[in-house]
């Protein structure tokens, strides 16, 4: 066993969860069984939250490379051994799983009354699986993580979810196993290759053009499902529509980063030549994905199905951004997935409220809130103008340095994407006016309550957060360019050692 950081606060963060998980579910018992579960699992979420905010106060920004590393030998005589790491992209994600994780739990306080404790245990488990991906720096221990997501977020759908959720459940576990049935290919070959499991050590071994198109076609088959993609985004909505509320929150927040993230780890530094290769691939699909589902939000009568439709539009600019090649767009790509990781999660939320007061989602059924529910009114006013990218809000930062990167690598592709913003602006600002202006129309609406103080916690962290990435970014951007800088670094020094290896090979023919 080795930890390079004294205390080993990433195995903390990332097992902690599943040890009050355990708790819930050995000693959670008698008549308040429920009750218990929750503080449980509100206590266990909010230690692990401020563990890492330990960890980001020791985390240093302006540092390339991996910190905090922990190393337990696993299987030394193959040289596998479970490791941990950030730096400064994965970081910034594990802080938003161990945020976003107790406001999930807060948001199902009352909502879910069945199966309590296992509700709370799934959510529990499902952070350690978060946690654990973003920390991993070996290639077995990021596929288990990476995969072990899939359980509990599939008990989590089909267990506790709507009407559909068995047909939402299967087809989400399907698409996303299918997938990553080739990653793990693609990871045993990289194992045998590179001679050991460690993440930095493929990150420093050159591939051969053959063989990093084979390997980057395997990993993109996983992460355009995770991400997810077009024409492979078919999942989501129904995932969205029938998934109860903190499901969603989960979801849209952390588990739709984690392809994003997949892409920056492997695709960019370690297969530069066949991303580079596939560029107008991800442009036109990136594309599509912007442009066609934003008009598909636009004719939705249902208020999740219209901002999963949105999520999918978010991140073709995240995978735009990534395969720009440069810091702008990758740097943008990294922040856009922080930002849209906050609204999106709120704007579910938002229709959360509504739902569990009216218990219908269709927009026609809703209209002029903001006489009985200002608060609500101005909460969703928020992040509405932040999904929209307005200045000021974090959605604003990581949609226009992904544009600036776009612009140098492609004028064309950056105007197209652009066309984005209108479309989005048109969607959200639509779904706004018709819940919130407007007159009562609807009897039932006009004893509605506002937000629950219970609500008001939840959603005012959220917003200072939202307004602080969009007002100060450089305290993000500090910690995210050095670390983008180092895997752009690492993919030109892979090009350049096979392009003189190539050479040298030329020279010895002749």
């Amino acid at each position: 066993m080795e930890s390079a950081s004294g205390a080993p606060l990433l195995s903390v963060i990332t097992f902690g969860p599943l040890v009050g998980a355990l708790l819930i579910l050995l000693f959670a018992r008698g008549e308040d069984r429920a009750q218990n579960a929750r503080w449980v699992a509100l206590w266990t979420s909010g230690l692990t939250f401020i563990v890492s905010l330990v960890v980001w106060s020791q985390f240093d920004p302006g540092a390339t490379g991996f910190q905090m590393k922990e190393r337990y030998d696993w299987l030394p005589e193959y040289n596998i051994a479970f490791q941990l790491g950030v730096d400064g992209i994965s970081f910034y994600f594990v802080l938003l799983s161990t945020f976003l994780t107790p406001i999930c739990v807060l948001a199902s306080w009352t909502s879910v009354t069945r199966r309590v404790s296992e509700y709370m245990a799934a959510f529990l488990a499902l952070e350690t699986f978060m946690v654990g991906m973003f920390c991993a720096l070996d290639l077995i221990a990021f596929y288990v993580f990476f995969e072990g997501v899939l359980i509990p977020m599939f008990l989590i759908i089909g267990i506790w979810g709507g009407a559909r959720r068995i047909y939402a459940s299967f087809k989400f576990f399907l698409y996303t196993l299918l997938g990553s049935v080739l990653m793990l290919v693609a990871i045993i070959a990289m194992i045998v290759v590179v001679g050991g499991s460690s993440i930095e050590d493929a990150q420093l071994f050159s591939f051969s053009p053959g063989m990093q198109t084979w390997l980057w076609l395997a990993f993109f088959a996983s992460f355009s499902v995770k991400m997810p993609m077009w024409p492979v985004h078919t999942w989501l909505p129904d995932a969205h529509v029938e998934a109860p509320t903190a499901g969603s929150v989960i979801l849209a927040g952390v588990l739709l980063k984690m392809g994003g993230y997949g892409f920056l780890r492997f695709s960019l530094p370690m297969f530069p030549d066949a991303s580079e290769y596939f560029e107008p691939l991800i442009y036109t699909l990136s594309i599509i994905a912007i442009i066609y589902t934003s008009l598909v939000a636009l004719a939705q009568e249902d208020m999740k199905k219209l901002i999963a439709y949105s999520s999918v539009a978010h991140m073709g600019y995240v995978t735009l951004g990534i395969f720009t090649g440069n810091a702008q767009g990758v740097e943008g790509a990294v922040y856009q997935m922080l930002s849209h990781g906050i609204v999106s999660a709120a704007l579910f939320l938002c229709v959360g409220v509504v739902y569990d007061r009216m218990h219908t989602r269709e927009i026609s059924r809703y209209g002029g809130l903001v006489n009985r529910m200002p608060r609500y009114a101005a909460v969703m006013m928020v992040f509405t103008m932040a999904s929209v990218g307005l200045p000021g809000t974090s959605g604003f930062i990581g949609e226009f340095l992904v544009l600036a990167g776009a612009f140098l690598a492609n004028t064309w592709v950056a105007a197209l994407a652009a066309t984005g913003l209108v479309l989005g602006a048109a969607y959200m600002l639509m779904l706004y006016r018709r819940v919130i202006f407007g007159r009562l129309e609807h009897d039932d609406l006009k004893n509605i309550e506002d937000l629950t103080w219970r609500e008001s916690a939840v959603f005012a962290p959220m917003v200072l957060l939202v307004l602080w990435m969009g007002i100060y970014p450089s305290t993000f951007l500090d910690g995210i360019q050095p670390a983008v800088a180092e895997t752009l670094r690492q993919a030109e020094a892979t090009t350049a050692s096979l392009a003189t290896g190539a050479q040298s090979l030329l020279a010895d023919l002749r």
